[in-house]
């Protein structure tokens, strides 16, 4: 479901790309002395894109105002959708948790998220984790920030959180699998004189 969102909203921000780079290039072209076909809307450097008598054309009827002003307002909330629905990271508020009767007990998200930050926190070389748990109660996605201090091989890092912190979180959670997402980075220093 994330990869067909991900898809639709390239798509989308493709194509709004292409229509105001396609509009604002021929206005460009047009103020520079490009001769626009017959058919273009915009005739020559001078002229204007909405003339006075297209621009007040409607004005005196009494539908056209609330009709401008509710298209407007559906085009202002489907952008601010788009844009709340694209920030917006679905953070998972709780794990079923498999207890073995055929019941379930939920695990809070949050509480999973902080154990397994605090667990890689503990590990060899790493200065600050972040969690973040994505997906489905039934199949949660590990979201792992590491910041690594100096000189520590990202691969032993990576190896360490794997087999000790995303392998305890998923026994103890009692999950078939637990995807994780790594991201490493490397704490800022200074640099060492060589003698």
């Amino acid at each position: 479901m994330r990869s067909v969102r991900r898809t639709v909203n390239r798509v989308l921000i493709g194509l709004s790309g292409l229509v105001l780079l396609a509009l604002g290039g021929s206005v460009l072209a047009i103020g520079l002395g490009v001769k626009p076909p017959s058919w273009w809307i915009h005739d020559g450097r001078h002229d204007v894109l909405l003339s006075t008598a297209e621009r007040t054309k409607w004005r005196d009827q009494g539908w056209w105002w609330p009709v401008v002003i509710a298209a407007l307002a559906v085009l202002v909330l489907l952008a601010l959708w788009w844009l709340f629905a694209d920030l917006r990271r679905r953070r998972l508020a709780e794990v079923l948790v498999d207890t073995g009767d055929g019941e379930g007990a939920l695990l809070r998200g949050r509480a999973l998220e902080s154990v397994l930050a605090a667990e890689a926190d503990r590990l060899g070389g790493v200065d600050t984790a972040r969690v973040h748990l994505t997906g489905r109660r039934t199949l949660p996605e590990a979201h792992v920030r590491l910041r690594l201090e100096p000189h520590v091989d990202p691969g032993q890092a990576l190896h360490q959180l794997t087999v000790e912190a995303l392998a305890h979180a998923r026994n103890s959670a009692g999950l078939a699998a637990l995807p994780a997402e790594v991201r490493l980075r490397g704490v800022k220093h200074r640099a060492e004189r060589v003698t």
